[in-house]
């Protein structure tokens, strides 16, 4: 039995770029909000749900894993991304395997609920170990402008194909697996009745938490809503707490730590956090308001850019008991994915020397709300492959021009 195993395995292993290569062939089929709910909640069939995850899960994975070959030679031989390319080999492998199953035998059904939390776990640690590859790969070679342009790309489809396999293996393993329901209402990972006040005022006191135990001190939030579409005192919507929470949580931390070094922990005074919330026909608008002292308007753009961060690089894990309030600088690129993956959005806007507005933007209607998937195809190599476009507009830190008009003295531009 034991040698049957291992041949399977290293048969499975041989095959695996022939199965990658038949996968990544296929594009990945987009679901909405209102597909999951209604899956889970009118039929809720394990076989089903069984039959569509053994094939679109690797079809998402080897779009993915095609796509990982692009980047530069000198990433992809980085420790940590190696490390992220053999977890992907793993999972394929793992799914792979499920190809002959069959929908009516319950224990292949058993089988594969349980290797998806095995999946699930082992990809825990993706965004910080991808992270550190990036950083290895700037420490070691430098990033010249192409690399940055091509890896940035990538990084956002790479982390976005990660929440939609992370959201399809949780709908699976909450509505199949033998867990305990922690929400009894929710369905899979989805809130029908998702109320966004209470998510807001989750996440503000789990920030704030962090913010005293770092500075020993906190701004208050205000918080205001207003329903517009159902004339009622509240705001719910159809849509996944866990996500919303976690932009939430980011922006709080960022304008927290924003006030307060601006402010100073010694003082005693610290404007309140403003938050905004609307429920319009077509959206629900999030604003969350500070007067932290605001960011150059020269900067926004970046601060959606996985290479840049205002603070330091974050502390070794076991350095410090305290968790830190900024990181890696990935917080807002992932809580912008979060926000587009349900065709929502979210923006920054801010008055340099006052503060800063960041507004998260989500789908009233669940059947709008569909998931937006990254893609594998011929003009994804050819992105990779293009060099960065040349600036044909003059720069502000470009040299400066000395001629002469021949009419009393030369003019500088």
């Amino acid at each position: 039995m034991v040698r049957q195993s291992i041949r399977l395995l290293q048969s499975l292993a041989k095959n695996l770029p022939s199965r990658m290569d038949h996968y990544s062939k296929f594009s990945p089929s987009p679901l909405s909000i209102k597909q999951f709910l209604d899956f889970g909640l009118k039929d809720g069939d394990e076989a089903k749900s069984f039959t569509f995850l053994r094939q679109e899960l690797p079809v998402r994975i080897a779009n993915m894993m095609k796509e990982m070959n692009l980047l530069p030679f000198r990433l992809l031989h980085m420790p940590s991304v190696k490390i992220v390319t053999s977890w992907y080999e793993q999972t394929l492998q793992d799914l792979v395997h499920f190809e002959e199953g069959h929908e009516d035998d319950t224990v292949c059904l058993s089988d594969f609920t349980s290797r998806l939390i095995t999946i699930r776990n082992r990809h825990a640690n993706v965004v910080e170990t991808m992270a550190q590859g990036v950083l290895e790969m700037k420490e070691s070679y430098g990033i010249d402008s192409h690399e940055e342009h091509n890896i940035q790309y990538f990084l956002d489809r790479f982390y976005m194909s990660r929440i939609s396999i992370r959201m399809l293996i949780n709908q699976h393993t909450l509505l199949f697996g033998s867990a305990p329901k922690t929400h009894p209402t929710h369905i899979g990972s989805v809130d029908p009745y998702c109320d966004v006040v209470s998510v807001i005022h989750e996440a503000y006191d789990s920030a704030r938490y962090l913010c005293d135990q770092y500075y020993l001190a906190s701004p208050e939030m205000d918080l205001e809503w207003v329903n517009a579409r159902d004339k009622t005192n509240g705001v719910q919507i159809v849509y996944v707490p866990s996500h919303l929470y976690h932009m939430l949580f980011e922006l709080f931390k960022n304008a927290m730590r924003a006030v307060m070094e601006h402010y100073g922990s010694s003082s005693y005074d610290f404007p309140k956090v403003q938050v905004m919330v609307t429920k319009g026909r077509k959206d629900v608008t999030i604003k969350v308001s500070d007067r932290g002292g605001g960011i150059p308007r020269s900067k926004i753009h970046k601060l959606f850019n996985y290479m840049y961060s205002t603070a330091p690089n974050p502390p070794k894990p076991g350095s410090t008991t305290i968790p830190p309030l900024a990181g890696y600088g990935y917080g807002l690129p992932i809580s912008k994915l979060y926000a587009n993956y349900f065709m929502g959005d979210l923006s920054l806007s801010s008055m340099d020397g006052y503060g800063t507005d960041a507004i998260i933007y989500l789908k009233v209607l669940e059947s709008e709300a569909n998931e937006l998937l990254p893609v594998y195809n011929t003009s994804v190599s050819k992105h990779y492959q293009a060099n960065t476009p040349t600036s044909d507009w003059s720069s502000p830190t470009g040299y400066t021009r000395y001629f002469s008009t021949g009419i009393g003295g030369g003019l500088r531009r």
